[in-house]
């Protein structure tokens, strides 16, 4: 018998892949726009899809704003940490996953650069989820960055400091770079290359 109705595994399929396009569409407006000015006409209008079809994969803004903090979060692992991890542990696989972080900013996958840096920017003071979700990406990720310093350090690599107030320090520097690189201040951005590369010299840790 002619089967009439499309496979229940190809129908999930196709709304894994359709909810994965309106994530990333969703954090390239939000880079520019903000999370709040998400718009599900517009992302309709943007994508060429219904309104109903958008509100039917994600039910609330909120989701849809939650979606898009997790399509940065999916993009800057694999452009930054997913690299990074393939090189090996120590003092070189810090330093590259920092440049990685930096080509992130300067070569940006959204509009707007950073994703984590706009969202935090718009959300710090707005209690719900989103701040939730926003706060806990970029918190998740510094932690990370410190453990990868401390298995440098263990190996007698990079400077001896403390480990998360490099971290900090390491967030500040590459956040006003993204700023720089988005006002067009070249010379900033290189100043800002220039600070981290004194931060992770090669000083090895004294015993």
């Amino acid at each position: 018998m002619t089967q009439l109705t499309e496979p229940s595994d190809q129908r999930l399929a196709k709304g894994a892949r359709a909810r994965a396009t309106i994530a990333r569409r969703a954090a390239e407006l939000a880079s520019v726009e903000g999370l709040d000015g998400l718009s599900i006409g517009r992302l309709a209008t943007d994508l060429g899809i219904s309104k109903s079809g958008i509100a039917t994969l994600f039910g609330t803004k909120e989701a849809l704003q939650l979606a898009a903090v997790q399509a940065g979060r999916d993009i800057f692992i694999e452009r930054v940490i997913a690299p990074g991890l393939r090189v090996p542990r120590g003092g070189t696989r810090v330093r590259a996953m920092v440049d990685g972080w930096f080509a992130h900013i300067e070569n940006p996958p959204f509009p707007g650069g950073c994703f984590r840096v706009a969202t935090l920017t718009e959300f710090s003071s707005k209690p719900g989820p989103v701040r939730d979700a926003v706060v806990a990406d970029h918190d998740g990720w510094l932690t990370f960055l410190a453990g990868e310093v401390r298995k440098a350090q263990a190996m007698g690599e990079l400077a001896d400091s403390e480990a998360d107030l490099l971290v900090f320090e390491l967030d500040a520097i590459v956040s006003a770079a993204n700023i720089a690189y988005q006002t067009g201040d070249s010379a900033r951005v290189e100043a800002a290359h220039a600070i981290v590369r004194r931060l992770l010299s090669d000083t090895p840790t004294e015993a």
